[in-house]
């Protein structure tokens, strides 16, 4: 059976290179960052290559980036330690009501603790209004994390403009970027940022790997306590042989970011050309003009997204209907909802993301299969376009 891979945001392959280079850390080169003989020295040696490889490709300097256990951990320590930090400050903080699940329990979290948040409306298209953050603004706001690019229809919000009113208003600026991090180009020195999540497996780096960027000059409470590693803002020993498998992912995708994006555009344009002009009753979900190179988050009317990744996996192929860390959740998308999208429809969607390794043989084979199972579920769907929903 062919095997066909559509579903890059959730995680994405390690890279024979990256591979390669994590190998020797786990046999050889296994020293302790922290140790001060050869062995230990030459770990840490690897361990600075790998900031200096992350930093470089969001235009930072290595002493700005702390290395994480995953996204997730990164956006907590963002969230809870400004919190912390600022207290005495104010209480109020300004999220979306479009991000991940990381974001927003953890604003359940600090709202249960005293916290304000405000959740922001956005566009149709999944777009946050400058004036909508604007608005939103108190005197106890001391906080504003807005995601870089949406993980489930992929829109990629005005970060720039973002970030200058929250520095107009001297106030911090938090982003997710987990799915924009080698997706777009990335400079925090131009765009204003503050702090910015990161995650290794989302750039063909390994899973157990993420980073914070912070700011020169920012520092926020320690996440975890203990010893002084990470220059003693987040303790616990180095996760070296993933470390340097990010790090060298990092660098690959700086290297190939320009081709990366032509590749994946291409072909998630060509994938939603096609499904949109060959099969009736669908529609995407998202931003066309700014979204995620390989993102396409899709609706088909009158069927179940689950029945449509089922069939598809018995084909062979990987989809998913939305966050892979949602997917075992029977909810509608809280990003759907969001974008206005009637609950009905929602449970129609499948969100397909390529990557480096998609060719247009498998967005013909996925099209084609496509086109078999929505058939045969529209047949047996008790809903249909002459019923109406």
């Amino acid at each position: 059976m062919r095997k066909v891979y559509l579903d890059y945001s959730a995680t994405t392959p390690v890279k024979d290179e990256v591979l390669q280079e994590m190998i020797p850390y786990f046999t050889q080169n296994f020293g302790n960052p922290s140790s001060l003989y050869t062995l230990g020295l030459e770990a840490k040696a690897a361990l600075d290559k790998a900031r200096e490889q992350v930093a470089g490709l969001i235009n930072a300097d290595a002493k700005e980036v702390f290395f994480t256990g995953c996204g997730s951990e990164a956006d907590n320590w963002a969230l809870t330690g400004v919190a912390n930090a600022l207290k005495d400050k104010g209480n109020h903080i300004i999220t979306t009501k479009i991000e991940h699940h990381a974001m927003l329990h953890t604003c359940e979290f600090l709202e249960k603790n005293g916290y304000e948040v405000t959740y922001l409306d956005v566009e149709a298209d999944g777009t946050v209004r400058p004036e909508t953050l604007e608005a939103a603004i108190t005197d106890k706001t001391i906080l504003i994390s807005v995601m870089f690019v949406n993980n489930e229809v992929g829109t990629i919000e005005p970060i720039k403009e973002l970030a200058a009113i929250a520095k107009k208003h001297k106030i911090l600026f938090h982003t997710d970027a987990v799915q924009a991090l080698a997706n777009v180009p990335i400079d925090v020195k131009d765009l204003g940022i503050d702090l910015m999540s990161m995650s290794a497996h989302k750039i063909y780096g390994p899973k157990g790997v993420g980073a914070m960027f912070m700011r020169k000059g920012l520092r926020l409470p320690s996440f975890i306590h203990g010893g002084a590693q990470e220059m003693g803002r987040r303790a616990g020993t180095e996760n070296l042989a993933g470390i340097v498998g990010f790090g060298k992912a990092a660098e690959m995708a700086r290297e190939n970011l320009e081709n990366h994006i032509k590749h994946c555009s291409e072909l998630r344009n060509y994938l939603v050309e096609r499904v949109t002009s060959e099969i009736p009753d669908t529609f995407v979900n998202g931003s066309m003009e700014h979204r995620h190179p390989g993102n396409a988050n899709i609706t088909f009317k009158y069927i179940e997204g689950e029945s449509i990744l089922l069939l598809l996996d018995y084909k062979g192929i990987s989809v998913s209907t939305g966050s892979a860390c949602s997917s075992k959740s029977l909810k509608p998308s809280h990003v759907l909802e969001a974008l206005g999208v009637p609950v009905e429809m929602i449970h129609g969607t499948v969100r397909f993301t390529v990557g480096d390794f998609t060719t247009k043989e498998d967005i013909d084979y996925v099209v084609d299969s496509l086109k078999e199972v929505v058939e045969k579920l529209r047949q047996l769907s008790p809903v249909n376009e002459e019923k109406g929903w």
